[in-house]
């Protein structure tokens, strides 16, 4: 004897379940159009945060170990810039690179080196601001160790900035966690461009739009992966970094 056994659900769940349906299946048959929105997704968000390192590291170390004139002007400015809406930086970036802004003979606009511009602009004042509270942060007792030690400036900086290391790494995870879920800025300068400048946010917001909810869904559960990703390692090497603290105590 046959028996066939359905599960009932209620008629607004149908969309939904289908949905998920799909998209797992696009995530599961590694879909080319997916795959692609991805790797340009990484690519882009992977370059800015390399450049807003390279660039950030070095200020926020020498923020956080030297005293100059305006340097509480400068920290606070780097503060209030990591809460920048991104929409902003999109508006202020098209102006510059519009054919007639300033750099409108670059040709960047709608290109993924303007989507690499914006993004950079967000993550960099997060590096600069994070690597210099994580300096700060380092009890004093290890400079007058160093120095009693009779290490150079330049070797109580290093030993510093190893010190501040597990501080620095959340910052640059933080600021590519920024920068991977941003869609204003990127939307207003990159264009969304089928095939050259589509990436995760911009293409869920598309396809929220157009109705096409599975390869909405399939990307909205990648990201929700590298969101958790980072949020995970981030996670890890805070309580490193406590423990190291902890040793100080």
């Amino acid at each position: 004897m046959h028996h066939a056994s359905c599960i009932m659900y209620p008629d607004f769940m149908y969309p939904i379940i289908e949905g998920f349906k799909k998209a797992l299946f696009l995530i599961f048959n590694l879909d080319k159009e997916l795959l692609g929105i991805i790797l340009l997704s990484l690519d882009v968000s992977g370059l800015a945060l390399l450049i807003a390192t390279s660039l950030g590291l070095p200020i926020g170390a020498f923020l956080g170990l030297k005293r100059f004139s305006l340097k509480n002007t400068f920290v606070i400015l780097m503060n209030t810039f990591m809460g920048l809406p991104p929409v902003v930086v999109g508006l202020f970036l098209y102006l510059i690179l519009s054919r007639s802004g300033p750099l409108g003979i670059l040709g960047m606009l709608y290109t993924p080196s303007a989507m690499i511009t914006a993004q950079t602009i967000l993550a960099f004042p997060i590096v600069v601001s994070l690597c210099h509270s994580a300096i700060i942060s380092v009890d004093p007792i290890i400079k007058q160790a160093s120095l009693t030690l009779g290490a150079t400036p330049f070797q109580v900086a290093i030993t510093i900035i190893r010190e501040a290391r597990y501080g620095i790494m959340s910052g640059v995870i933080a600021a590519f966690g920024r920068v991977m879920a941003e869609v204003g800025a990127i939307l207003i300068v990159g264009g969304n461009i089928a095939g050259y400048t589509r990436v995760m946010t911009t293409t869920i917001a598309l396809e929220t739009d157009k109705g096409n909810f599975e390869l909405a869904l399939a990307l909205g559960i990648i990201l929700l992966i590298i969101s958790l990703t980072i949020n995970l390692v981030l996670h890890l090497v805070q309580r490193k970094g406590m423990v190291q603290a902890n040793r100080w105590v």
